[in-house]
């Protein structure tokens, strides 16, 4: 944490920092160094923009601040209760799951005694886990599965998948697949679908698929989104409160999205003039309007 900061105070005196200048800073290895940026991408959601002109590192967003690195009271409950889970863990990949419950102990230390506190019991969708369930078991025994799931445009689609392994990306669980219908991996979302069914046939890996890349940089094959926005005043950032801004043209921003449900939220807590496209967007937005407004016309 203590290079991190480092690393934040420089990109915010223009110095253009990179992982030679860590590793130099405080005498380690460069790989490590370079571990040291990769965890402010991935886990600290930093906007690292590499500028070649400079071999160094800005922020994208000048907005972004680092979040605070202290753990609250409820927030060691939470790895405590981790902990606890990790530990009564005892299948594939066992010792390594008990190594983590090890790690999360160590947080937690010096709380053995606060018999008094209850842990926290999260409410899990019983669908979402059922489904997790018999994919485990598909992907445990190479069996195919059919899958009915919802579509980005929220339309039920079914096809039939060879289930890989689960990933998580944008803050949701996937699972990975491979379709027949259209001959390529896919990701799907845990929660988009609606029904599993495993099958008796069993599939083997023989179409030329690297499951070692897969393991490792596996990423989203989908291309994302494009909305286009009108806002008030040009805007002078690269990004419209997280969301990326990809073109410009004085009050007019196309913005790239993956999630619908997300980005539809966002569209109800900004301020913006008008939405003109996609017209699928701006019909969801619509039924979402209307359904808020009939509620609060019932109430009255």
């Amino acid at each position: 944490m203590h290079r991190i900061h480092w690393f934040d105070q420089r990109i915010r005196e223009g110095k253009y920092p990179n992982s030679g200048h860590i590793a130099e800073q405080f005498e380690i290895s460069r790989r490590q160094a370079q571990r040291d940026i990769e965890y402010m991408t991935s886990s600290l959601r930093a906007p690292l923009l590499y500028i070649a002109r400079h071999r160094g590192y800005c922020y994208e967003d000048k907005t972004y601040v680092l979040p605070h690195l202290y753990m609250t009271e409820e927030e060691q409950k939470v790895l405590k209760y981790l902990a606890y889970r990790y530990r009564q863990y005892d299948y594939d990949n066992g010792e390594t799951i008990q190594r983590i419950a090890h790690v999360l102990d160590r947080f937690t230390a010096g709380n053995e005694d606060d018999t008094s506190s209850r842990l926290p019991q999260f409410e899990l969708n019983p669908r979402i886990i059922q489904n997790f369930e018999k994919l485990s078991q598909a992907i445990k025994d190479a069996a195919k599965v059919d899958l009915i799931y919802l579509d980005d445009e929220g339309g039920p689609q079914h096809a039939r998948m060879y289930p890989l392994q689960f990933i998580s990306r944008y803050n949701a669980d996937y699972v990975v697949v491979y379709c027949e219908l259209e001959r390529q991996q896919l990701m799907l979302r845990l929660d988009r679908l609606l029904q599993v069914q495993v099958l008796k046939e069993r599939f083997e890996l023989d179409f030329a698929m690297d499951m070692d890349a897969v393991n490792r940089h596996y990423t989203p094959r989908r291309k994302p989104f494009v909305a286009c926005v009108i806002l008030a005043n040009p805007h002078a950032e690269h990004s419209w409160y997280g969301y990326r801004i990809v073109a410009q043209h004085e009050l007019e921003h196309e913005v790239e999205f993956y999630d619908t449900d997300a980005f539809l939220q966002h569209l109800l807590t900004t301020p913006w003039i008008s939405l003109k496209s996609p017209k699928w967007l701006r019909q969801k937005l619509m039924v979402r309007c209307q359904q808020t407004i009939e509620r609060l016309q019932n109430e009255e």
